[in-house]
């Protein structure tokens, strides 16, 4: 069960001290000023208003932090969330997103349950860059009307009809929106380049909100935009769950999911490596769904772990769990004590902070990166960050994942070899295996080497290799000892080729057979009290048992 200890248990476990809990504290307030603003930002663009993206900083953070698997994670909402938040809200109302992060958090504990933590790192690298990217471009065009302050009303959802709206509309720019979004958009850049250590987003943000009413612009805040929004923490509510809404949510719910885990996962592999710790993949994966389930409780969004943040939560000299539990406790002093001013903050500096969220979600560099690679990776990169844009985030990662495991197949079906003709060695150090296979064949015999794991999508080769042999041996020998693994399809391959061998009077031997082949065999009753079968240790074995079965036979 230590795989499902919560890293805050190890660390109070280990011994937790003040000057721990110092780095931590430092570490919390650093990364709860960066995500202030932002928080803010990504749920005003997923549709919601910026008190739900706190209130998900606050107890989803929390909750990621205080049972996740990793000792640094951070979580909270992030821009991976927009697009499918977005479409929920659209769809099926606030109240349907409500559930269908409800659902995503059960379905994260039971993934983590079972194990399946480990499986989620098997995503290939060109699907989860194809589809980031993709949904930076969707967020980076979303701001477009905010950044610009254009007439648009309601701007289309899908991509095409969007940047024709914003064609359209390209005359109405309002000149002082647009200052203060470039404004707030060159202090972020200025800062990264030259101070990236101070919290260049909130900087930004302060100085946009003082300098709109300072002189008297006509621009946008979140106080006009949102009047209503709450300014203090909510009472805990259960959304009103029903068998028919949860039914219609269920798409919606393993979305959710499986982009938490895998953004999850990735942050968590990202701080590994700059900490040079080891993460508890299925307990994050719990902490994850029990964070979510907590965000839903008070009407906050989708949460998983935060890369950036998490990055920013270690250079800020985070140790242990405690800094990411302290950077919500830090966010909830903030919505308490200075909760009003967020009204003053111009919808164009949100825009700006998005814009940047939104570059460094691209990765270029790793983008171009896999452009330069085999054709393969990169149609399912293009095709990945295409359907995210074009079509849907859900088929994106259905379609890349598809195409990436049969293109894998393809090219493990290539190193699979099924040889009659090995090249002799005279090495006397050389596996017994290893040695030429024709060199004193007995006359009746036929022997074929198979190298590479043997599945379905080889699975019929050895068919083929024995209905061209034109003749019926009286034995014929596999070696094994380079195959690794069978899958159900290869058991079945060579099950026929036993069965078609019977047939003709033929014995089989199997020489060299590694556990994992040796143990699928023997589920489907293929042993060696099987008639017409044996299985020998290595190739000099069987040699001696085909002399043997030749000499009876004759």
């Amino acid at each position: 069960m230590y795989s499902f200890t919560p890293k805050f248990v190890t660390t109070v476990r280990d011994g937790y001290n003040f000057r721990l809990f110092k780095s931590d504290s430092v570490a919390g307030l650093t990364v709860a000023i960066v995500a202030l603003p932002l928080s803010m930002a990504l749920a005003i663009a997923s549709g919601a208003s910026p008190d739900k993206g706190l209130v998900t900083a606050v107890f989803a953070g929390f909750l990621i932090s205080f049972l996740g698997g990793s000792r640094v994670q951070v979580g909270g909402p992030t821009g991976a969330f927009v697009v499918v938040v977005f479409n929920v809200i659209a769809e099926h109302g606030y109240d349907g997103l409500l559930i269908a992060t409800f659902m995503a958090g059960l379905i994260l504990i039971a993934a983590g349950a079972f194990r399946i933590g480990r499986l989620i790192k098997f995503i290939p690298h060109p699907v989860v860059t194809g589809f980031t990217a993709g949904i930076a471009v969707i967020i980076a065009s979303s701001q477009v009307n905010d950044f610009l302050g254009l007439s648009l009303e309601n701007a289309p959802a899908a991509f095409v009809p969007k940047w024709q709206a914003y064609i359209g509309a390209i005359s109405s720019v309002h000149i002082a929106t647009l200052l203060v979004g470039l404004g707030a958009l060159l202090t972020i850049v200025i800062l990264k380049r030259f101070a990236p250590k101070l919290p260049g987003f909130l900087i930004a943000t302060i100085l946009a909100s003082v300098a709109v009413p300072m002189l008297h612009l006509p621009v946008e805040t979140i106080g006009t935009r949102f009047p209503d929004m709450l300014t203090t923490i909510p009472a805990p509510s259960f959304p009103d769950l029903s068998w028919s809404r949860a039914a219609e949510l269920v798409p919606s719910a393993f979305t959710i999911a499986f982009l938490a885990g895998i953004e999850a996962l990735l942050s968590a592999v990202v701080a590994d490596g700059m900490t040079g710790t080891r993460h508890r993949s299925n307990q994050e994966l719990i902490a994850q769904g029990i964070a979510n389930i907590g965000s839903v409780l008070f009407g906050g969004l989708p949460a998983t772990g935060a890369i950036a943040r998490t990055a920013t939560n270690i250079k800020a000299g985070a140790k242990t769990p405690v800094a990411g539990m302290m950077h919500a406790l830090f966010v909830l002093l903030f919505i308490l004590v200075g909760g009003g001013l967020m009204a003053y903050v111009p919808m164009a500096a949100l825009a700006a902070i998005l814009f940047i969220v939104a570059w460094g979600m691209c990765e270029i560099d790793r983008f171009i990166a896999l452009l330069r690679m085999p054709n393969s990776d990169r149609a399912v990169l293009l095709l990945t960050f295409g359907l995210t844009i074009f079509v849907d985030l859900t088929v994106a990662i259905g379609v890349g994942v598809t195409l990436a495991a049969l293109l894998f197949m393809a090219r493990m079906s290539e190193t699979v070899q099924l040889d009659s003709e090995v090249p002799p060695t005279r090495d006397p150090d050389v596996h017994a295996d290893d040695l030429d296979q024709r060199d004193d064949l007995p006359k009746g015999v036929e022997v074929f080497r198979i190298s590479g794991p043997v599945f379905f999508g080889v699975a019929g080769e050895l068919l083929d290799a024995m209905r061209k042999i034109g003749r019926t041996p009286k034995v014929i020998i596999l070696r094994m000892r380079l195959v690794p693994m069978l899958d159900a399809s290869g058991v079945t391959m060579i099950e026929e080729f036993i069965d078609q061998a019977r047939l003709s009077g033929t014995q089989i031997i199997l020489s060299g057979v590694q556990t994992q082949p040796f143990e699928m065999l023997a589920r489907v009753g293929l042993s060696a009290d099987q008639p017409g079968i044996s299985f020998q240790s290595d190739y000099r074995a069987a040699l001696q048992r085909a002399r043997e079965l030749t000499i009876a036979d004759s």
